[in-house]
């Protein structure tokens, strides 16, 4: 593995716990980040530069700078609902844009692409646990775009014999550095977590709970939450297995376990010694009831397994992460 690797997005929060994770492995991170979501202090493993993905020219010199051969990217938008009320934003930024920075880094025989994908791009899934293999049909314009670079990174990595990638389809991401360095930081705050951790510390008024009339054991609805260095430990690894096996692939990350809503909420109580305020309310539109990784094809591959991500550590780091000014 290089030396350097560049790492878009580096500033926010799943690509600050790779950074970590990468200079405690000898690796040295070099992030670019426009900073529009992401905060420099999360950057303090490697150099930084300040600009957008789809500068060629600032590209170019960092690639040449530190002979870049690996990529880990992470610089996207990542709500949602607005990219539902605001496409166009999207289309830009997450397609348009990233698709600029694939051709620049082609030019420039970069030779490993490491994607962060998500699940939404299988949309309401046909069976659960959800395999590599089930049908992606994504229901939101986010999960839309991940789809589509998955798709170009496909037809470049059979075109150019130099250039591999793995997409890896998060679940939800969750949790804090262990060491309380980084964690969780988002304006606005849309996670399940950090929003019930919220309501304990009487921040933004209560949770609200979306729907108690899903078809699962308490009504609400179930995700499979890993703990972001979890998700950081397995970048790391989809780089040295793109190297090793001169081969692109997609993977799962999650743990094959589902926490509802209500469960998510008990454990933040019990963590926290303190009640959540919570008010419930309708289902969203576009909820789906259940999703659940079937992530045995990274644990086999990429011989990764989850090692912080029981539920109880998840919220553990961030209750330690959002209550340490209190």
């Amino acid at each position: 593995m290089s030396k350097h690797i560049l790492i878009t997005g580096g500033a926010g929060y799943i690509g600050s716990h790779t950074c970590k994770l990468l200079k405690n492995n000898g690796i040295i991170p070099v992030t670019i980040d426009n900073l529009v979501y992401g905060h420099k202090s999360f950057v303090k493993w490697g150099p930084f530069y300040e600009g957008d993905i789809a500068n060629a020219d600032l590209v170019t010199d960092i690639v040449k700078k530190y002979e870049i051969k690996d990529v880990i990217h992470f610089a996207a938008f990542a709500y949602v609902g607005e990219s539902i009320i605001n496409p166009e934003k999207y289309f830009d930024n997450n397609l348009n844009k990233c698709l600029q920075l694939i051709n620049t880094l082609v030019n420039l025989k970069v030779e490993r692409f490491v994607f962060s994908s998500t699940c939404a791009t299988y949309g309401y899934p046909k069976a659960s646990p959800i395999t590599e293999e089930c049908y992606q049909n994504p229901i939101n314009p986010y999960g839309e775009t991940k789809l589509m670079i998955e798709k170009i990174l496909k037809w470049y990595a059979n075109s150019k014999e130099f250039f591999n990638f793995i997409a890896l389809r998060y679940f939800n991401a969750a949790g804090a550095d262990i060491y309380n360095e980084i964690g969780e930081s988002h304006n606005p705050e849309t996670h399940l977590i950090p929003l019930a951790i919220n309501s304990v510390l009487n921040k933004n008024g209560p949770l609200k709970v979306f729907g108690t009339d899903y078809p699962t054991p308490d009504g609400t609805c179930i995700r499979d939450y890993i703990h972001v260095t979890d998700l950081a430990d397995a970048h790391i690894r989809a780089i040295q297995y793109a190297k090793n096996m001169k081969t692109s692939n997609y993977f799962n990350l999650g743990t094959g376990i589902g926490h509802s809503v209500k469960e998510i909420i008990n454990m933040v109580e019990k963590v926290s010694g303190k009640k959540c305020q919570v008010l419930l309310t309708d289902r969203r539109a576009g909820d789906p009831a259940t999703l659940i990784a079937d992530a045995s094809k990274a644990n086999k591959l990429l011989e990764w397994a989850p090692q912080f991500s029981d539920i109880e550590t998840i919220i553990q780091t961030a209750w330690n992460w959002q209550s340490r000014s209190q």
